[in-house]
């Protein structure tokens, strides 16, 4: 089931990686001709393989991005939220996706026909600045996740997960874990049993975690690990 967007919905749109570098009147054209797609839990967007025709936006839940390894794991790439956009190079190649994408939660995603954007650019070639401008995001983004994923320690890694859901300026939070911790070990690049054995570090550092949730103590100790040298000093925080 899909529907036009409203107010909310719009607002959410333009201020994502995609739209906010458009010029207002062009970002209206594109949002007219733009839906919300309502998924459930688990179910599938799309999958590794087939035609891409939209730019997507998450509105509202979590969506994963996932590639099925030859050996049947499943590789985490990616996990979107509310105000991120993915897709869009793929979509406006026309591609196939290089990737599957499925509903964590229940999610409401905005979605542009590539279509749409691509008559845009033509007629408007100043609006590849905005796809340029979100391409390069997207890289910049890939880049620390590889980062993180050769040059930090497990603890580390989840330290900076908890911290991106951490209030800004907190010295103390509970913060609600917003999927599984299975997903939550994909994301990191770990095993559950080795994200088992970080959250057992960290409570060291004063955090408790339970099914849903993690309690910090002191959101800047858990800062320390995070920018701690992973070869170093991070022996000095533990």
């Amino acid at each position: 089931m899909s529907m036009k967007l409203s107010a909310a919905h719009r607002q959410i749109a333009c201020q994502s990686r995609l739209f906010s570098t458009l010029p207002v009147e062009l970002r209206d054209g594109l949002l007219d001709a733009a839906h919300i797609v309502h998924l459930r839990r688990g179910q599938v967007l799309f999958q590794h393989g087939d035609s891409a025709a939209a730019i997507h936006i998450v509105a509202e839940g979590w969506m994963k991005l996932y590639r099925i390894a030859p050996n049947g794991a499943e590789a985490v790439v990616g996990v979107m939220t509310r105000g991120q956009s993915f897709g869009e190079p793929i979509a406006l190649r026309q591609a196939a996706y290089p990737v599957s994408a499925e509903a964590v939660t229940a999610c409401d995603l905005i979605a542009v026909p590539a279509q749409v954007f691509l008559t845009l650019l033509k007629t408007h070639p100043e609006a590849a600045i905005s796809i340029l401008s979100a391409t390069f995001m997207h890289l910049q983004g890939l880049v620390e996740q590889i980062e993180q994923l050769k040059a930090r320690s497990g603890a580390q890694r989840v330290a900076e997960f908890l911290l991106e859901l951490c209030p800004e300026g907190a010295e103390s939070a509970t913060v609600v874990l917003p999927y599984d911790k299975a997903l939550i070990a994909g994301r990191l690049g770990m095993k559950p049993e080795s994200l088992s054995r970080a959250f057992a570090r960290l409570r060291e550092l004063g955090v408790r975690v339970n099914q849903s949730s993690a309690a910090i103590s002191s959101v800047s100790r858990l800062q320390d690990l995070a920018l701690a040298d992973a070869f170093g000093a991070i022996s000095r925080v533990m």
